[in-house]
């Protein structure tokens, strides 16, 4: 009897032992998603109205608790991140903890995604962006231009080639920010090559930082923002800014190419009419954004379900475009947005939960070597 549970038990461990084998090879050269939550201060309209808080930032611990307002006894939601950021956070430290490390890989030749989400009017274009005077209150794209140049300039024995496009995605149309007409409707495209495109797209090749800039800034001018009752300046579009770094080190007297590509994006808003005051124009936007967020949304179900489920990419552009981001060859970073107003309680709950959600997407990052498409060559 002894002989035989002795038996079973060491069957048991063989089975419990191939198990974890087989999850090991399945989840190699997998990481996660990595998610950070930064809340904004209280804005003038806030202050004016008397809110109170509804959220509680735990730095140390990586943790964001949020309280209901409407029931003052229940205990507060808490949700872990990679890291929390509260509203006394400067623009150079949230960089540098967050964003520092995937910009590096992609010099290196990774692919790499920023994207914040979040309300309309949480501070997304202000991360993302900064305001226009830049300095210490620039964002994480122009921090990116900084650190991408500074690299180059540090390594002399490397040739390297910097290109960029800027695009926004309108009431479901792809616009080109840099080219001729920027309301022009551009078409997706997919091969093998280059994977999912816009086809004609504007690239600008850039040699410096202020060319970089330059190029951003022109871009940024064209994009369209209209007033609504939570935002003055609300985005009415989806933004992504790539940056191409591509690379040719001479290794044994051999040309050794390679391509990293960041992909800088700034989300519009989700939105509440109710809250936004929005009609006409206003309106229409609004529901297209809303309409593409919860295509990501689903996309992101769908990931972290797994089961072989189909990923409804096709469902917007948004999503077709961040494809490889979500589940493919993409080191990814989301920036989770939210207001400390408990006027924003349900919103901000929803954006938490979202963002936890996204941190158990795995992708399948890897240096991109011997880029078919190189300019460099």
């Amino acid at each position: 009897m002894l002989a035989a549970m002795s038996g079973m038990g060491s069957s048991m461990a063989d089975i419990v032992g191939a198990a974890a084998a087989v999850q090991k090879v399945a989840s190699k050269g997998k990481e996660a998603v990595m998610v950070v939550v930064r809340m904004r201060p209280f804005n003038k309209k806030e202050k004016s109205e008397g809110r109170g808080p509804c959220i509680q930032i735990h730095k140390s611990l990586g943790q964001c608790q949020i309280l209901n307002p409407g029931k003052e006894d229940a205990p507060p939601k808490s949700f872990t991140f990679d890291a929390v950021f509260d509203m006394d956070t400067v623009q150079k430290n949230f960089y540098e903890e967050s964003c520092y490390d995937l910009v590096d890989n992609v010099i290196e030749g990774f692919n790499g995604t920023i994207f914040a989400y979040g309300q309309t009017g949480c501070g997304k274009t202000w991360t993302m962006q900064g305001p226009p005077e830049g300095g210490e209150l620039r964002g994480v794209i122009p921090n990116s231009f900084e650190q991408i140049f500074e690299n180059i300039k540090a390594d002399p024995e490397t040739e390297y080639l910097i290109r960029c496009s800027y695009l926004e995605i309108y009431n479901e149309e792809i616009r080109d920010l840099l080219g001729d007409d920027t309301k022009a409707k551009l078409d997706l495209k997919e091969d093998p090559d280059k994977g999912v495109h816009v086809k004609g797209l504007t690239d600008k090749v850039v040699g410096d930082v202020k060319g970089i800039n330059d190029v951003m800034d022109a871009g940024f001018s064209n994009r369209t923002v209209g007033a609504t009752l939570m935002n003055e300046g609300s985005s009415r579009s989806h933004a992504i800014f790539t940056v191409i770094v591509e690379a040719n080190s001479v290794v044994n007297g051999k040309d050794h190419f390679r391509k990293g590509k960041l992909n800088l994006v700034d989300l519009a808003g989700s939105e509440r009419q109710s809250k936004t005051g929005a009609t006409g124009d206003r309106l229409k936007e609004g529901a297209k954004i809303n309409l593409s967020l919860s295509a990501l949304g689903n996309v992101i179900t769908a990931l972290v379900d797994g089961k072989g489920k189909h990923i409804p990419y096709r469902d917007s552009k948004l999503t077709r475009l961040l494809q490889d981001s979500l589940g493919g060859n993409t080191k990814t970073l989301m920036i989770a947005a939210i207001s400390p107003a408990d006027y924003n309680y349900e919103e901000t709950l929803s954006t938490l939960r979202y963002a936890n959600r996204a941190k158990n997407i795995k992708n399948k990052p890897k240096i991109n070597e011997d880029p078919k498409d190189a300019m460099l060559r």
